[in-house]
């Protein structure tokens, strides 16, 4: 079988998540330090980051003799970096207090129309 053909380890971003990635990456959070949201489907943005994650590793686990450093280097380090963030997209949500809705979305003022036309 191809490399590009085996099956994924894990079925989903929950999945990989649950399964894996929080048992790999333990970290104190809260006081200050680090935030986490045990509700971290909520977020669009750290949807994206750990679907782009687990997407990376299920690729990069292939390979067994850098794949997984290269993964943790310019995947997982900077992608968790930004979501333990006290400013990322979790700012406002606890591991005590849960999920919170606080942060509202970048504001926007409409683009006129036709300005970016499709070729």
């Amino acid at each position: 079988m191809e490399p590009g053909n085996l099956p994924s380890v894990y079925g989903s971003v929950v999945e990989f998540v649950e399964n894996y990635l929080s048992l790999l990456y333990r970290r104190e959070v809260g006081k200050g330090r680090r935030v986490w949201c045990p509700q971290w489907w909520l977020h669009a943005e750290a949807v994206a980051r750990l679907d782009a994650m687990w997407r990376a590793w299920e690729h990069y686990r292939i390979d067994t003799r850098t794949g997984l450093s290269v993964w943790f280097l310019d995947h997982a380090d900077p992608h968790m970096s930004i979501l333990f963030d006290l400013d990322g997209p979790f700012q406002f949500c606890s591991t005590t207090s849960g999920h919170s809705d606080e942060m509202p979305p970048l504001q926007l003022i409409a683009t006129p129309p036709g300005l970016y036309k499709s070729s």
